[in-house]
C-alpha cells in the first residue's frame, strides 16, 4: 500500500483528538519541562511499513562529539518517500491546530526545511547528552516552541537504554524518563529550560525517530533572548560538564557577535 501524507495526517489526527483531552492534562503537570504522550499512534501495518522504510545507518549521518553520538537524516529525498510523507504529516494544519490546543499555544508554525529535525537512528552505544535545543530557527526569526518525536522500533523496551530523558530539575537533578516505546509520539516544548537527553543505547539493534519541530513568533516562555544549542554532563561527568560549559560559552559568544554564518548548522532540508 502506498501510503500519502493526507492520509497519515488524518490517522494522526484521529488518534490526537481521541487522545487529547489526557494529553491536554498532562502537559498542565505542574513540572519544569512541559510534555505529553499518545500511545498506538498509528495502525500497526503503517507503523511495520515506516520502520521498513528506514535507511540502512550507512545512509545516514553519524553525528559524532562530545555531546551525542547518533545518525540522523534530513535530506529526505534520499530515501524511501514514506518517510518524508510521514514527517510532513505532522506538519498538516489540522494537526498543528490539534498539537496546538492540547499544550494551549496559538499559532504554531511547523517546519518545512526540518532544521534539526528529520529522521535518527541510535545503535549499541549511542547517547544524547543533556542539552537545551537552539532558540530559534535556522534563520534566527522564530522561536522553537515544540519537539515531536515519533519512535519506530518495534519491541524496543525501557531496558535497550535509549529512552528520552527530562531533566525537570535541570542537568545536576535526576531526569524523568520516557520510554522510546514503538508508535509512540512524545511531545515535549523546547524552552530555556527545557533540558532532555537520551539515555546510552545498551541493547543490540537500533532505535528509530521521526522527529519534527514546531516554532512560534514569540517565545512560548516570554524569554527572547538567543541561545545555541548547549550540551552538559551528566551529574558524574564533571570534567566532561566543565569542557561542555566553556564550548557553549564560546559558540554563543562567537554567533551573538558574527552571526549565524558562523557554526552554522547544515541540517536542514535543501529541496532543490
Amino acid at each position: 500500500m502506498s501510503w500519502k501524507r493526507q492520509e497519515i495526517a488524518e490517522l494522526i489526527l484521529a488518534r490526537l483528538q481521541e487522545a487529547k483531552w489526557e494529553a491536554h492534562q498532562e502537559f498542565r503537570l505542574p513540572r519544569t519541562v512541559k510534555s505529553f504522550i499518545v500511545d498506538d499512534l498509528l495502525p500497526a501495518e503503517l507503523t511495520t511499513a515506516i520502520l521498513s522504510a528506514f535507511p540502512p545507518v550507512e545512509k545516514m549521518v553519524l553525528k559524532h562529539h562530545l555531546g551525542e553520538l547518533k545518525y540522523v537524516g534530513v535530506q529526505m529525498n534520499h530515501y524511501a518517500p514514506l518517510l518524508e510523507e510521514t514527517i510532513y504529516a505532522f506538519q498538516d494544519p489540522r494537526v498543528v491546530q490539534c498539537v496546538g490546543e492540547i499544550c494551549g499555544l496559538d499559532d504554531l508554525i511547523p517546519d518545512e526545511h526540518l532544521y534539526a529535525g528529520g529522521i535518527s537512528a541510535m545503535e549499541k552505544g549511542h547517547y544524547l547528552n543533556p542539552h537545551l535545543d537552539n532558540s530559534h530557527d535556522f534563520e534566527r526569526k522564530r522561536y522553537r516552541a515544540l519537539n515531536l518525536l515519533y519512535y519506530a522500533s518495534p519491541g524496543w523496551c525501557l531496558e535497550n537504554g535509549g529512552n528520552l530523558e527530562l531533566w525537570d530539575s535541570g542537568p545536576k537533578g535526576k531526569p524523568r524518563t520516557i520510554e522510546s516505546r514503538c508508535n509512540r509520539l512524545a511531545v515535549m516544548q523546547t524552552d530555556k529550560t527545557s533540558w532532555h537527553s537520551v539515555s546510552e543505547v545498551l541493547a543490540a539493534g537500533t532505535r528509530r525517530c521521526i522527529s519534527n519541530y514546531f516554532f512560534t513568533i514569540n517565545p512560548v516562555d516570554g524569554q527572547k533572548d538567543y541561545h545555541v544549542t548547549s550540551f552538559r554532563g551528566r551529574p558524574e561527568e564533571k570534567f566532561k560538564d566543565l569542557l561542555m560549559q566553556g564550548d557553549n560559552a564560546l559558540r554563543q559568544a562567537v554567533k551573538e557577535t558574527l552571526g549565524e554564518s558562523v557554526f552554522k548548522n547544515k541540517h536542514v532540508y535543501k529541496k532543490d
